[in-house]
């Protein structure tokens, strides 16, 4: 693969007017703080500058839930209380139910026919997360839901998609199936770009990669704070440090981790200086560290609290912004359509 700055796949915001960003969720249990690092926090920022379209993408849910659809509904709503709670502004933001717009479903059922199976099963996404789950055997929902991300691009006309280094090959497959149908159907479909978080994933408390719910390794937006600082204290450290004068190595430490992705600069270097000069003990550091994140959640507290109590007004939120995105979808599957020249009339 090219560098990020050679790659077509990727925004150059200095070079080209961008108009709509489409991002969004699987809705599989509540948003942690990793979510909030890698997406949310630049949503909040971007919904501003662009008009933002945020996909609860419960259909590609049952990629890896399938056992238990009956659960979609409740995740739907806590993820869209996360979204509220974060600061998503649903005057500036639209939020969608994927399901509820069955024009996804057909445009992707258009673009599967487009791509071999073969670019799937080496889509490193795919490999990665099939290993992480320890799937030998790939549904065809699962093994495809790089096609499916395709059409919500594609109905909605989004040209920016905020994802991490690693969601990079599915925009760059986005563009190469939207070309191929443009091309092919004499058609005008908008061609995505990426716009890369350089600051795109958290690790987990236990040091994993990654903090996931899926790990147990996760501080959730909606934790209480009596159990943010529980896990916060069980966090690994610096295993070498046995004294708090020891000398430590916070390259390695889950807690600095942390502090980089929460703190303030000052806060920061403090931090680095104190560890490796055996001035501060894990214990204090992560106590300092639970205040940040203390200070960072508790007005996202006070608006979770106000939907809580009016959780009609939630879905109204939702209702209204997916009924919204339905006519921007409906429009788009008409011109796919056309452009197919299998637009039927029975007059």
């Amino acid at each position: 693969m090219n560098s990020i700055k050679e790659n077509a796949a990727v925004a150059d915001e200095s070079k080209f007017e961008y108009e709509r960003i489409l991002t969004g969720d699987r809705p599989t249990g509540p948003l942690h703080l990793g979510h909030y690092v890698g997406s949310l926090k630049n949503r909040v920022r971007l919904q501003d500058k662009y008009e933002t379209f945020i996909l609860i993408a419960d259909i590609q849910a049952l990629t890896t839930n399938f056992e238990h659809p009956e659960r979609l509904k409740e995740n739907i709503f806590l993820v869209a209380l996360d979204y509220l709670a974060c600061g998503i502004n649903p005057n500036l933001s639209t939020i969608i139910i994927q399901s509820m717009i069955p024009e996804i479903a057909e445009l992707t059922a258009f673009f599967s026919m487009l791509v071999s199976v073969n670019p799937l099963r080496h889509n490193p996404t795919i490999k990665t997360e099939a290993k992480e789950r320890g799937y030998k055997e790939l549904t065809y929902g699962f093994l495809g839901y790089p096609v499916s991300q395709t059409a919500d691009i594609a109905i909605f006309k989004a040209d920016l998609i905020p994802v991490g280094i690693d969601q990079l090959p599915h925009i760059e497959l986005a563009r190469k199936i939207v070309r191929k149908f443009n091309e092919l159907y004499n058609c005008n479909l908008m061609k995505p770009f990426a716009l890369i978080d350089k600051f795109s994933k958290l690790v987990g408390l236990d040091g994993n990669l990654k903090m996931s719910k899926s790990y147990g390794n996760a501080i959730n937006l909606s934790d209480n704070f009596d159990l943010i600082k529980t896990k916060i204290r069980s966090a690994l450290t610096d295993e070498n440090r046995i004294h708090p004068a020891d000398k430590g190595n916070p390259e390695i430490c889950t807690i600095y981790s942390y502090h980089r992705a929460f703190s303030n600069e000052n806060l920061i270097r403090e931090t680095e200086y104190d560890c490796k000069n055996g001035k501060i003990g894990c214990v204090k550091c992560k106590e300092n560290l639970f205040k940040i994140i203390k200070e960072l959640l508790e007005p996202m507290n006070e608006r979770r609290s106000y939907y809580l109590n009016n959780k009609d007004e939630v879905w109204d939120i939702l209702f209204t912004g997916t009924k919204k995105a339905g006519l921007i979808a409906s429009d788009t599957l008409r011109e796919a359509k056309e452009s197919m020249k299998i637009s039927y009339s029975f007059s």
